[in-house]
């Protein structure tokens, strides 16, 4: 068989305040592949290690958020997983993506992967996020999970370790 491989070690995480309307927190990334461009949480699932536990584990190492901490308001597993293809790897991925939503006083603790942060208000996203699967990851958020009555919320809040 020919063909790039597939990977699933990469997962997002969206953070969200309401502040007092949703804004979106990006983090400017300082390192290669992507230097000088504003991104969600990203990371990578470890060797032997469940998606739950890096996506818990990735929040903590660069935002500073433990998952037992009060300024946690929310945390939700997102239904549809992304697929993208990197020419770097010559890998199509397939990430699993998260999202958080925290009290709207709380501010990341940035670690050396990034060199700032901002909020961006929910009409500004799509000039702000440059990804097709961040625009949909949001639209899936705010569309599907976060509206009142919603029929996939309870199944998709995480429970905290």
């Amino acid at each position: 068989m020919s063909g790039p491989p597939l990977r699933t070690d990469v997962i997002d995480i969206y953070l969200f305040r309401r502040h007092p309307d949703l804004q979106f927190l990006q983090l400017l990334r300082r390192e290669e592949p992507l230097a000088s461009t504003w991104q969600p949480v990203m990371g990578h699932i470890e060797p032997g290690e469940t998606t739950f536990a890096a996506f818990w584990r990735e929040l903590r190492e660069e935002t500073g958020l433990d998952a037992q901490s009060p300024m946690i308001c929310g945390a939700w597993a997102l239904e549809e997983v992304h697929p993208f293809f990197v020419v770097r790897a010559d890998a199509i991925f397939l990430s699993p993506r998260f999202a958080v939503e925290v009290a709207p006083s709380w501010s990341p603790t940035l670690n050396h992967e990034h060199t700032e942060h901002r909020w961006v208000p929910l009409p500004e996203v799509p000039s702000r996020f440059m990804w097709p699967g961040q625009l949909g990851a949001i639209d899936e958020l705010t569309r599907r999970v976060l509206p009142a009555g919603s029929l996939c919320e309870p199944i998709l809040r995480l429970a905290r370790p």
